[in-house]
């Protein structure tokens, strides 16, 4: 059976076909609610960001010129429904991200390797969940999510300078949670 690209997925969408919104929604809906999750500190909140995101691309969608990738767009988008919820919360619970799948063990690889695999992803998650948002923002969509700097200074709406910078203090906060926790174990 022949799979359809999302460009043609998308132009019908913009037709208002809910079938290829669907097909949209079910082929990009785990990354985006990875993303979410990633960018709020967990997974609190993520579901209905998420849901909210696919609320507010149906409704722009007429609007979508196609200048960028539908994902980049549909990113985007999702990174605003965070930073709006951030902006509406002065204080959250964080709860530790878990993906299944992202965290599924290699089933070749020895038993202790698997388990220090998966406390290794565990405390990363919960080390970017500790980084400020502003900071966290530019780590995931850049170190986690693998966006070129001007891709993800893009979707975070900063110029490149401020992205960069953010980035950077971002990874300097990972650097030196992880080495107080090497030093800890010590």
């Amino acid at each position: 059976m022949h799979e359809e690209t999302d460009r043609a997925l998308v132009e019908r969408a913009r037709e208002r076909d809910e079938r290829a919104f669907e097909e949209l929604v079910t082929r990009h809906a785990g990354r985006v609610h990875r993303l979410v999750a990633r960018l709020l500190g967990g997974q609190n909140a993520a579901d209905d960001v998420t849901q909210e995101t696919f609320v507010r691309a149906w409704r722009a969608l007429p609007s979508f010129r196609g200048d960028a990738e539908f994902t980049t767009w549909l990113h985007r988008i999702a990174v605003n429904e965070a930073n709006r919820l951030l902006a509406r919360e002065a204080r959250r619970e964080l709860v530790l991200y878990e993906d299944v799948m992202e965290k599924a063990p290699d089933l070749a690889a020895d038993v202790p390797e698997r388990v220090e695999s998966i406390e290794r992803h565990r405390r990363l998650e919960l080390l970017l969940a500790e980084l400020p948002a502003h900071y966290r923002g530019a780590v995931v969509l850049r170190d986690v999510e693998g966006y070129a700097n001007e891709e993800a200074a893009e979707l975070l709406g900063l110029d490149i300078r401020n992205f960069k910078s953010r980035l950077h203090r971002g990874r300097m906060a990972l650097r030196k949670q992880l080495e107080e926790i090497e030093g800890e174990r010590s």
